[in-house]
């Protein structure tokens, strides 16, 4: 159940100071669709691969990989903190949305702001120990136990976050089981898990002793597809 607060709030508790200051130039790429040969290796988490003779196509060879969640009495490692800048674009059957997007995360807590193309704010989402927020642009405040119900009821679309702190980051959730594609250089070029398909269409040069993290991702569920443009990483 979501709670609404219409009362204004507020600045030292939601922080829009940086809805006036952030503004991100945006632009969408086409979506693109990569295939290939497949080969299938099933995995436990702790355990040896069977990995079969990969498929060779004229480009490519894939290897698809399926993991299996983390035991209960497994600590799960946590995604790595990051701080970045993008653009984002969201189509649905009932909502069509484009602009742009700055998102902090770390271990304990999550902030995404949401911007229009011309640099206003649509929604600041807060994720911490108290639980999830949403505040939209006419300061209005609404809490839900987790962010993809809360920005599906709010927003019209779901941001799937608990597994996006991972996919952002070109790895797979160990929380629940996944299928990942490797290309010949071990490199993910999509991930299946939690109902959505995660497809990396490119990634950013490697900063030093750092790997190469995704810049252009799609993420499709059902009928919602969400294109992800990281235009400035800063990997913790």
């Amino acid at each position: 159940m979501l709670v609404n607060y219409k009362s204004i709030l507020n600045s030292s508790d939601i922080q829009l100071k940086s809805f006036k200051i952030l503004s991100i130039w945006f632009g969408i790429n086409r979506w693109s669709i990569k295939s290939g040969g497949v080969i299938f290796c099933i995995c436990a988490l702790i355990s040896s691969c069977i990995t079969l003779t990969p498929e060779t196509t004229a480009d490519k060879t894939v290897t698809t990989i399926v993991t299996e969640p983390a035991a209960a009495n497994t600590q799960v490692v946590a995604a790595a903190d990051f701080n970045l800048l993008g653009r984002i674009s969201i189509q649905n059957r009932n909502e069509r949305f484009s602009g742009s997007f700055r998102w902090q995360h770390l271990a304990i807590s999550d902030e995404i702001l949401l911007f229009t193309p011309l640099g206003q704010a649509v929604a600041e989402i807060t994720k911490d120990q108290e639980g999830v927020r949403l505040i939209t642009s006419k300061l209005e405040a609404f809490y839900a136990a987790d962010v993809e119900s809360l920005t599906e009821e709010i927003l019209g679309w779901r941001l799937p976050l608990s597994g996006l702190q991972y996919w952002i980051q070109g790895t797979h959730s160990p929380v629940t089981a996944a299928e990942k594609d490797l290309d010949d250089k071990n490199q993910v070029i999509a991930i299946r898990q939690d109902g959505w398909k995660i497809q990396f269409n490119s990634y950013a040069p490697a900063q030093l002793n750092q790997i190469p993290l995704p810049r252009t991702l799609d993420l499709v569920f059902e009928n919602l597809r969400i294109r992800l443009v990281v235009d400035d990483w800063k990997a913790e």
